[in-house]
């Protein structure tokens, strides 16, 4: 029986040439592997960092590319050309956002509590130095965004920090964010920094800081409306006045010319006068009596000799009248 068990156990045996044919199989997968190895594609968004034995070589742009099989040459390909972003305060999971109080409450230059959240867009401006000199990017980011934060805040009032002083706030932190990356060189480009939230934690505190929120806003907006009611009448105001101004010019002008025109006209007359005095009396009071009596009928008559002159003048009248009635 035992004999039985034995021959049972027995190896069946291979056909001839079996691992001549499998030596072949395997190398021929390998040689494929190591061939496929040898090429790779970079997107358009993403660049490709060539480690040649471990070191930093070169870097590839968008397409398809060969490379030497690894160990040789390994690839990196990281999204260069993407704008990513780093939540500061919170965090989105799911649609939903959670806070984080280790990152948003902080303290400021008058001892007073405030939650700040942000958000900092940035990209990757040097491959070799995002790989080796900083070993997560991500983490030193956000540390390094929080940092900042904290130390623009602490250095100014409460009151300022949630009202009129977060657009320079916001500004003074994303200048030592890029600071800071200068500093440890670690190839991020710092694109934007902005402010989400800077307010006081929740309760009675936040409530009385958006009252103090929104009576600034309302006195502000009441200034802007003044403003623009002073840009309305001003101009107009100005215009008239101008107007006044020029009318004023215009009748000081004429009345100037028409006492220079009265001035003349009175030399000529006087001169006149001067020349022969009686004749000018005479013409004056003639010219005179016109004006007074413009309807009336002057008879002339020389009275220089000694007798009497007798002139009809009523008849001489009537009978013009009724001439020139008839006509």
């Amino acid at each position: 029986m035992n004999g039985h068990e034995q021959e049972s156990f027995q190896l069946p045996k291979l056909p001839k040439g079996f691992w001549k044919k499998l030596i072949i199989v395997g190398a021929i997968i390998i040689v494929i592997a190591v061939g496929y190895s040898m090429f790779y594609t970079v997107e358009e968004h993403e660049r490709a960092a060539i480690l040649t034995f471990g070191q930093y070589s070169a870097t590839e742009g968008p397409g398809l590319h060969f490379k030497l099989p690894y160990p040789l040459q390994e690839v990196v390909i990281l999204p260069a050309e993407k704008t990513q972003k780093v939540h500061i305060g919170y965090r989105e999971v799911n649609g939903q956002i959670e806070s984080v109080p280790e990152e948003s409450l902080m303290i400021t230059g008058d001892e007073n509590i405030v939650s700040a959240d942000a958000v900092v867009e940035w990209k990757i401006s040097n491959i070799e130095q995002y790989l080796y000199n900083i070993e997560d990017p991500e983490k030193f980011l956000r540390n390094a965004a929080s940092a900042s934060i904290r130390s623009v805040i602490g250095s100014n009032k409460l009151d300022y920090v949630i009202t009129d002083g977060k657009t320079v706030i916001q500004t003074e932190v994303k200048s030592k964010l890029e600071e800071l990356q200068l500093q440890y060189q670690t190839g991020i480009q710092i694109i934007d920094l902005k402010f989400q939230d800077i307010e006081p934690p929740e309760g009675e505190v936040q409530q009385a800081f958006k009252e103090v929120t929104n009576a600034r806003e309302e006195k502000n907006t009441k200034i802007n409306d003044a403003q623009r009611y002073t840009n309305d009448k001003l101009p107009k105001a100005r215009g008239e006045a101008q107007a006044l101004l020029e009318n004023a010019e215009g009748e000081k002008k004429s009345r100037i010319l028409n006492a220079e025109g009265d001035v003349a006209q009175f030399n000529a007359i006087f001169e006149e006068y001067m020349k022969n005095p009686a004749v000018t009396e005479k013409r004056l009071i003639l010219e005179t009596l016109e004006q007074i009596l413009p309807n009336a009928k002057i008879i002339i008559t020389d009275q220089g000799s000694d007798t009497v002159n007798y002139l009809p003048l009523n008849e001489l009248l009537n009978s013009t009248k009724k001439g020139s009635e008839e006509e």
